[in-house]
């Protein structure tokens, strides 16, 4: 099997999904302890689902998530849970001021293997290293 690639029982497959969503009013709230608890809820849930984290940036007033992708689950699943489960635990650990922590919106596009370079790279960009 090519490398990449996961197999399930019936199914072969290699999905990426690189998912963008803010806070609400896009307001710069995701910063020192904020983001490293969030880094470490993204992860958690990722590994709960059983994807991959291939990129993570976590900019003040967004973040770009790379992540693999499951057949059994829609990117809408995907991002349900995670904003959801992040939601959740930020707002009882933190007092943000928001009625909600999340926007209702995402950003999502899928990749194949032939563009996950350019969107790791595009993601490593948004720091500016």
């Amino acid at each position: 099997m090519p490398r990449g690639y996961s197999r399930e029982r019936t199914s072969v497959q290699n999905l990426h999904y690189h998912f963008v969503w803010c806070p609400k009013y896009r307001k710069p709230v995701l910063t020192d302890e904020v983001a490293n608890r969030l880094k470490t809820l993204i992860v958690e849930k990722a590994d709960e689902l059983n994807l991959e984290v291939l990129r993570l940036t976590i900019e003040p007033d967004h973040i770009h998530l790379f992540i693999t992708g499951n057949p059994k689950l829609s990117p809408n699943k995907i991002i349900q849970q995670v904003k959801g489960h992040t939601s959740r635990t930020l707002r009882d650990e933190f007092d943000f001021g928001l009625p909600s922590l999340w926007t209702r919106s995402y950003f999502v596009s899928s990749a194949g293997e032939v563009s996950s370079q350019t969107i790791g790279e595009y993601i490593e960009a948004q720091t500016g290293q």
